[in-house]
């Protein structure tokens, strides 16, 4: 299917030369002032906008920041094609909301290039969109059934971040992490509710099928091959090992684990310390750092451990942003109820 542009200018001779250029790729609409094309814009709404700036009463810049003003035309990424060539309208241009600059008389091949990269940049932040979505999907199917509190998920993986940020990743590989750790617990789906949700510790035998949700999860997400998802299904998988290989599901140790399950292990164990359960009651901020400071070499990475310790600071300010969501949330859920009854 053609991607539809918008295209406004109020000079016919120039809707015309881009009409040539572009009618054998894309479905094209037109405006001829500024007005006309705020309502164009609307009721097509267009996968790009070619804007004139220079047109009588409503111009070029003030199309743009009206578009921006709306819901609906916001995210349509606008493109100037202008004869004002000046370092300052330029500037202004980017200034007011548009994606590119095009001066007049345009280039043919140009045009082309420059439409093509911009709805490209579109599709790319679409599908970053829908990772984020399915993310948070499946992150909440985690934890749907479970006695844990919802913003864990999101507590943790911030967490996770800054001990990524602290041993030096990537950028592009922090944000990966911090997008796949939610997902960390999604095998949960497939314990049966008597077990997750038991008020108290579990039975050698109910521990046997709660350990299977590090299999349940990898199984479900290792079905994408997107590097994201992947990262999940390793998280999914090796959370649960401790660095002495005494844990789950395959008993690795050391640096076999995955470094992204040894990051999320610590980020994880934290935060589920200082959460109140129905079995258990929260631990202090202190003990819990104790804890993971004790787990050094055992549990966890060491390496890793002394990232958590040399950024507490952030990762505290963290938490205190969170528990305040957490709370105010909490706050307004409790007085929906009460309005309600």
């Amino acid at each position: 299917m053609k991607k539809k542009l918008l295209i406004v200018d109020d000079e016919p001779t120039n809707l015309d030369v881009l009409k040539q250029i572009l009618c054998d790729e894309y479905t094209l609409v037109f405006a001829t002032n500024g007005e006309k094309a705020l309502d164009v814009a609307i009721n097509h709404l267009p996968d790009l906008i070619l804007l004139d700036i220079m047109m009588p009463n409503v111009d070029g810049y003030q199309v743009c920041q009206l578009l921006n003003l709306n819901d609906k035309t916001k995210s349509i990424p606008v493109i100037f094609i202008t004869a004002m060539s000046d370092i300052e309208d330029e500037a202004k241009g980017f200034d007011v909301g548009a994606v590119d600059y095009i001066l007049k008389p345009v280039s043919a091949p140009i045009v082309k290039r420059r439409i093509k990269n911009q709805l490209s940049l579109v599709k790319l932040q679409q599908l970053e969109q829908t990772q984020h979505a399915t993310t948070c999907m499946l992150g909440v199917a985690g934890h749907f059934n479970d006695t844990d509190t919802g913003v864990h998920v999101w507590r943790m993986s911030a967490y996770a971040r800054i001990i990524a940020q602290q041993i030096g990743w990537d950028p592009e590989l922090v944000q990966r992490l911090e997008l796949a750790s939610p997902m960390h617990d999604t095998g949960k789906i497939g314990i049966p509710d008597e077990i997750l949700k038991a008020p108290r510790q579990l039975s050698a035998e109910e521990w046997v099928i709660m350990k299977t949700h590090t299999e349940i999860g990898h199984q479900i997400l290792s079905m994408s091959p997107n590097p994201l998802f992947q990262m999940a299904s390793e998280i999914a998988l090796y959370h649960h090992e401790r660095w002495d290989g005494t844990g789950y599901p395959r008993g690795l140790a050391g640096e076999d684990i995955p470094e992204c399950a040894r990051i999320v292990a610590i980020a994880d164990v934290f935060d589920a310390l200082t959460m109140k359960r129905v079995y258990k009651a929260p631990w202090t901020t202190e003990d819990a750092i104790q804890k993971i400071i004790d787990g050094s070499g055992s549990h966890f990475d060491p390496r890793l451990v002394q990232a958590f310790e040399d950024s507490i600071e952030k990762i505290l300010e963290t938490k205190m942003l969170w528990d305040t969501k957490e709370f105010d949330e909490n706050l307004a859920s409790d007085g929906s109820e009460k309005h309600s009854v």
